[in-house]
């Protein structure tokens, strides 16, 4: 687990590596929080942050972290309209210093000393990372001594360490395919795959424009098919 762990950071995979690194600049004198965006309509929102929504999240972020410097990212699905979930920039900034986008989840992290969150799954990378992480819903990665929970989940009663916590969220309840041959394989076979894509989408800007728009199509076409199957 903690070599998985390892390579995740040292080479920046994420869930979304659409974007490119860049080296960002934010006060050396205050805490920065990043606050990352979800999809509102999520069935982790749903059941697992009922009642919240970004615009609280940045509400309460503020209200619990008075004197930090707050960084908002919104969610790539809800950046580019396929999602529930947009706040106005204008709005973000009553409670944000600052609104970050076309920027790799990576670049914020190395500059963040926290993350507050409702579920996302940045909250998990983060921990990964070092971070101290507040969460305000009931993810998979709370209530295991790990993180500062708003809520409690009355089963999670053991205390995991953070390579336990990867172990079981990474190696032993996911199933892996090599993308290539589709037979059962290890994580490193998906690893290695994904930082091979990540690396052609950096070397070239066409690419990484087919990559964007081929997301914004697919996301597209599941919004279609999702309202047919409730017309029918």
């Amino acid at each position: 687990a903690a070599s998985v762990r390892r390579r995740l950071v040292e080479q920046k995979l994420s869930k979304y590596n659409l974007y490119a690194h860049d080296d960002l600049h934010f006060p050396k004198e205050k805490t920065v929080v990043l606050v990352p965006g979800q999809v509102e309509d999520d069935a982790s929102i749903r059941f697992g942050a009922p009642g919240m929504t970004n615009l609280e999240l940045l509400r309460q972020a503020r209200d619990n972290c008075p004197e930090a410097y707050i960084v908002y990212k919104p969610h790539p699905d809800v950046l580019v309209g396929n999602r529930a979930g947009q706040v106005g920039e204008a709005e973000a900034l009553r409670y944000a210093d600052r609104v970050v986008t076309e920027v790799s989840l990576d670049s914020v992290l190395a500059h963040a000393d926290e993350v507050h969150t409702m579920t996302s799954l940045v909250g998990f990378e983060a921990l990964m990372r070092g971070k101290k992480v507040t969460t305000y819903g009931l993810p998979f990665y709370a209530g295991w001594g790990l993180t500062s929970d708003r809520y409690l989940c009355d089963r999670r009663t053991r205390q995991l360490g953070l390579d336990e916590l990867v172990a079981g969220a990474l190696l032993l309840y996911p199933r892996y395919l090599d993308p290539e041959t589709k037979r059962p394989c290890e994580i490193e076979v998906v690893l290695d795959a994904i930082a091979a894509e990540k690396a052609r989408s950096q070397r070239s800007d066409a690419f990484r424009g087919l990559k964007y728009v081929r997301t914004i199509i697919a996301r597209k076409t599941q919004i279609v098919f999702r309202l047919f199957n409730q017309l029918v």
